[in-house]
């Protein structure tokens, strides 16, 4: 099975605002960078979309060390998973699970590869984070740029 690293990032300009999500996947000497962008989303959700994408983007099941500096995203999928699907996609609060159709897509994607979830700290320099932040806001940047292009 192959062995892919992958760094996650997602940025959002105003909460909810313009957002934008970043990846960067390594497989041996091998780099694909992804990223995309959106309106009226908040950060949670580019952090969701950034880890989705990456994985979406592998043709056939891997082993993946994945690097996330969201907190939501690594304990959601390391850690409250499985209590929200026995209750239903409910919280322990008993309120619906927020982002669940993200969510669900993500829990598809990680049985489909063995995924290793680590948190770093975000803006500290991590080489892979950094890039993964830096292909973020590069698309926010593009989308706004493109729609001021649109207008004039």
């Amino acid at each position: 099975m192959k062995k892919v690293v992958i760094y996650t990032d997602g940025a959002c300009r105003g909460n909810p605002g313009v957002g934008g999500w970043g990846a960067s996947l390594a497989y041996g000497d091998k780099v694909k960078e992804l990223k995309g962008a959106q309106h009226d989303t908040t950060n949670n959700q580019m952090e969701l979309l950034a880890a989705i994408e990456a994985l979406a983007a592998l043709k056939r099941p891997c082993e993946v060390d994945l690097y996330t500096d969201s907190v939501y995203v690594k304990d959601g999928i390391t850690k409250w998973l499985e209590s929200w699907r026995a209750r239903d996609w409910k919280t322990a609060a008993k309120k619906p699970v927020k982002n669940v159709e993200l969510w669900h897509r993500l829990d598809a994607l990680n049985d489909k590869h063995t995924v290793q979830w680590h948190w770093v700290k975000g803006h500290a320099g991590i080489a892979g984070n950094e890039r993964a932040d830096e292909l973020a806001n590069e698309a926010i940047d593009e989308m706004q740029l493109s729609e001021l292009s649109n207008q004039i």
